[in-house]
Parts: structure tokens; sequence; C-alpha cells
């Protein structure tokens, strides 16, 4: 069964609990990480066999793993600020990061 996602590389969301914007730099079809890493870190126990998103954190220096269920999507077509975002893309046009792959 293919697993459908909510977001994609380069879009930019809202983390519903910790209140932050970021942008999405890569996408797991279902969580990746290590058990220890999930009963630390993951405290509302989101679903593993849901997609997880990697997320540069706007005015910060922070990466994030988040599950799907805690984001959603950002309106502000404001662009990121994250030392790392020109490592994964090219420009920024009509609120989105296009990919430097593209």
């Amino acid at each position: 069964m293919d697993t459908i996602c909510k977001f994609s590389i380069g879009q930019i969301i809202h983390h519903l609990r910790f209140d932050y914007r970021g942008v999405i730099v890569d996408v797991d079809a279902d969580f990746q990480g290590s058990e220890e890493w999930y009963l630390v870190m993951a405290k509302s126990k989101p679903p593993r066999d849901k997609p997880w998103y990697h997320v540069l954190v706007d005015q910060s220096n922070t990466t994030t793993y988040v599950a799907e269920q805690n984001l959603e999507e950002e309106t502000s077509p404001e662009p990121i600020l994250h030392p790392q975002v020109k490592e994964y893309f090219s420009k920024f046009e009509e609120g989105c990061y296009l990919n430097n792959l593209c």
C-alpha cells in the first residue's frame, strides 16, 4: 500500500504543538528513527506508520523530525530564516521553496 503524504519537500509548515514555522527538506513514508529516540522525543506517541518530516526550523539552527499529525500548512508567504536553506533549495517562489535538484 502506498503512503500518501500531506506535505512535500519545500513546503512551509506550522508545528501545531510547539508553534514554530519551518520548511520540509525530506519526507519518510513512515517513522525511520530509533526506538530510543521515539520513546524520549515523541511524547504524544504519534503513529509510526504515517509520514514523518525533516524540517528546518525558522529563525533557528535547529532541524527537527516531526510526525505528520503535528503539522499544518503555513499560510504566511514569508521565507524561512535558517542557515541551511541554501543547501537544500535554489529559490523561494510563491510561498514555496524549489529544490536544488530541479
